[in-house]
């Protein structure tokens, strides 16, 4: 269900995607891909999104919060590295940096045996939801990848309703996916007892579930937006902040325990994005004097 409710609030984007839409969308690409192609696109990206999805979710139901989190912080790493791969992003100094403290971030929570697990949760367990958070936050990371690729040489249009179109045709295959593996491992005869038992009641369970899916959407918006708009690897950049946020919301709400290793990760996992914040900031003050340069030489060519 955890896994189904991220991507299933896809329908309330097709509000903002007819409100938008604009003559521009049919004009702004000379040579637009096939349907064949589009449908290749979506169903392959809409069916890693579900497995993206299941492993995050099987990685939170083994792990604390404050653990997940960091363990996650881990996909500005993976993704800096697929941006070099698949995007051509520069990797500088700083990036390289970026990539090494990250991943020690990660490395520290995995071989602390003193790390909280959550209750009735074994070593075993533990650690498989470990590689789960792990591999989610792999494969996150090549998918913003892949959909920065599919902007740059499949899409080709300028209007932001190719982001919501993204965004709702994958959720569709996410969600057919997630609905399929629901019944298919017969978690569905669960969900009764599950709404029974919750602390609220039946309709706060409901409105939980609906909440939840409506804030996947928007955050989800928001990712996608960003790789339009600028790259992946920023708009992962942007996604790790709120990470380092969640321990301390964990520690609060939760009252998870933070120990020694879980302050050193979580100031490395601080350390690691503050410097790909840097590099940015380089990359772009060369840039503005470039475009500066370029203008200052027009206008010297310029007739008077």
């Amino acid at each position: 269900m955890a896994t189904v409710v991220q991507t299933a609030a896809f329908p309330v984007l097709f509000i903002p995607l007819f409100l938008f839409r604009s003559a521009k969308d049919t004009l702004t690409s000379t040579n637009p891909p096939s349907i064949l192609v589009l449908l290749l696109i979506y169903f392959s990206l809409g069916s890693l999104i579900a497995l993206d999805n299941w492993l995050y979710s099987t990685g939170l139901l083994y792990l604390s919060a404050s653990t997940y989190s960091l363990v996650c912080a881990s996909q500005l790493a993976f993704n800096a590295v697929f941006s070099y791969f698949i995007n051509s992003q520069k990797f500088t100094i700083l990036i390289s940096n970026s990539v090494i403290i990250l991943s020690l971030s990660s490395a520290l929570l995995a071989v602390d045996d003193d790390s909280e697990r959550p209750a009735g949760v074994s070593k075993s367990k533990y650690f498989f939801g470990f590689i789960c958070a792990l591999g989610a936050s792999a494969l996150y990371s090549l998918l913003l990848s892949l959909m920065q690729l599919t902007f740059q040489k499949v899409l080709k249009r300028e209007t932001f309703t190719v982001v919501l179109e993204m965004q709702i045709y994958t959720s569709i295959v996410a969600t057919i996916v997630s609905v399929v593996a629901l019944f298919a491992s017969r978690e569905w005869k669960s969900l009764p007892h599950e709404m029974a038992g919750f602390g609220k009641g039946r309709v706060s369970y409901v409105l939980t579930l609906v909440g939840t899916a409506v804030a996947w959407q928007t955050c989800s918006v928001g990712v996608v937006g960003l790789i339009f708009i600028v790259s992946s690897l920023f708009s992962n950049a942007i996604s790790t902040v709120s990470l380092a946020v969640t321990p301390l919301a964990a520690l609060v709400i939760f009252h998870d325990k933070m120990n020694g290793v879980k302050i050193i990760a979580l100031l490395l996992a601080i350390w690691g994005f503050v410097t790909y914040l840097y590099q940015n900031y380089i990359d772009e003050s060369k840039a503005q004097r470039r475009r500066n340069e370029t203008g200052e030489s027009r206008v010297e060519r310029s007739p008077c």
